[in-house]
């Protein structure tokens, strides 16, 4: 039986603190609507370059964990052509990586024959789900945390198919910059 519980703020950061060794992404939607990121996507979205200023608290606390020793990856579900906000998200890729995250890309197509489920979730440790809420204009309300094992196990195998798929950042831009 599912017992969840719904985190944010300081909780919800606590979880990219306090994992043991891997903290594990899966990214499905086509935009977020993250407080913070309102005007750097604005920015980018005009043209110009985006303030990372924003980015720096993320930045720091994954290179903090990573110099650990700690694994933060992600797999992005992406669409083509991408929308904007994911174009934005791919221009961010590099900052990722420079702090030590590994994100890679996989078609939604793919991921749909994959039957991967068709909401966000991050996978701590292999032993706890942190499902993502979101509300009006994709923001960000909260996780839904759930350490059932049958859950934690079946998010688990979605994990691996996805990532087992997925592509490289380097890759996904090697071909679609060659397929342009």
């Amino acid at each position: 039986m599912t017992v969840a519980e719904i985190v944010s703020g300081d909780a919800f950061s606590d979880l990219f603190r306090n994992f043991e060794h891997t903290a594990w992404r899966l990214e499905v939607r086509t935009a977020y609507g993250v407080a913070n990121e309102d005007d750097p996507y604005r920015q980018f979205l005009a043209g110009e370059e985006p303030d990372t200023e924003w980015f720096g608290p993320w930045l720091r606390l994954m290179e903090e964990q990573t110099g650990l020793g700690k694994r933060v990856e992600r797999v992005r579900l992406i669409d083509d052509p991408p929308s904007d906000y994911l174009r934005f998200e791919l221009w961010g890729t590099p900052f990722n990586q420079s702090a030590g995250e590994d994100i890679r890309y996989l078609d939604r197509r793919k991921a749909q024959a994959l039957s991967l489920p068709g909401y966000d979730f991050w996978l701590f440790d292999s032993t706890l789900l942190a499902r993502l809420q979101f509300g009006e204009n994709d923001r960000f309300l909260g996780v839904t945390l759930d350490r059932d094992p049958a859950e934690v196990v079946r998010h688990c195998y979605w994990r691996d198919a996805a990532w087992h798929h997925a592509e490289s950042f380097a890759d996904y831009m090697e071909r679609t910059t060659a397929a342009a």
